[in-house]
């Protein structure tokens, strides 16, 4: 390739490579997604349309990019786990962050009238994105724990925050101050005492958030054909295995998970 005088300036880059055998997490997060969820009406405490179409973009990143074992999202966030032996791009962490949030951003407009259909998009949402290296596989279970801790810490707050905003009526301001110092035990009780709800009955993926995992999927579809000794095409249904990316709204704190899916920590 020829060079100019001018090539001296890739000098300036930084090498951002990321350090070998670690397993490489992308979280990115929306950009001021509270005052998106009110310009665009999210249903309060959760949405279900935006849950599942924040779901769809994260499947969209993890079968359009390479070396991704699963992934975990909730609220306006999710992060992708790729494997601890990927060269892909060279471990750059730059590459890995941009290619996800990009991809993903980009999923998240295509895809919007999918799950919006009466809610046109007012403006182009934003996302902010960061890498993270975990060299163990318990540094990285206790990442995943993490943030399904903090995604039911935010949901029963947020729960019982609306009810007492919808149904008792009170101000958010009033709703804050009411639920300023209380314990996990004091919000259940609120909502069940008060509104007859039992968290542990409100669904899974509010309470829990949602794991993607590589998964064998029959897909049926159906196909013309012309059989032999036939003079017209017939229609046959036609059987295919696919591996997608499968959500579940499951625990991953505890083993269970983990001895179901060994393969994921395997990084084969």
């Amino acid at each position: 390739m020829a060079k100019s005088k001018f090539e001296y300036v890739r000098d300036f880059e930084v090498d951002d490579t990321c350090l070998p055998n670690c397993w490489v997490v992308t979280r990115l997060d929306g950009r001021n997604f509270h005052r998106f969820a009110e310009q665009h009406g999210f249903s309060k405490p959760n949405d279900d349309r935006a849950l599942h179409l924040m779901t769809k973009c994260a499947q969209t990143v993890m079968q359009e990019l390479e070396d991704i074992v699963m992934a975990y999202g909730q609220s306006d966030e999710y992060s992708f786990v790729f494997k601890k032996k990927s060269n892909w791009f060279k471990r750059r962490a730059s590459k890995f962050m941009t290619h996800v949030v990009s991809q993903f951003a980009s999923s998240y407009v295509f895809y919007w009238k999918d799950y919006f259909k009466d809610q046109p998009l007012l403006y182009p949402p934003g996302f902010d994105g960061r890498v993270v290296l975990y060299p163990s596989n318990q540094n990285l279970k206790d990442y995943l724990s993490w943030r399904q801790a903090d995604c039911h810490i935010n949901n029963l707050y947020n729960t019982v925050f609306w009810m007492l905003v919808q149904r008792s009526g009170l101000t958010p301001i009033q709703a804050q101050d009411r639920l300023q110092g209380t314990l996990a035990g004091d919000k259940n009780e609120i909502l069940f005492s008060e509104f007859n709800i039992n968290y542990n009955n409100e669904p899974l993926m509010y309470r829990k958030g949602t794991v993607l995992i590589w998964q064998k999927v029959n897909e049926v579809t159906t196909k013309r054909i012309k059989l032999p000794k036939e003079t017209e095409e017939k229609e046959v249904e036609v059987t295919r295995t696919r591996t997608k990316a499968v959500p579940l709204h499951c625990d991953i704190i505890g083993d269970q998970f983990w001895e179901e899916y060994p393969e994921i920590l395997a990084d084969s």
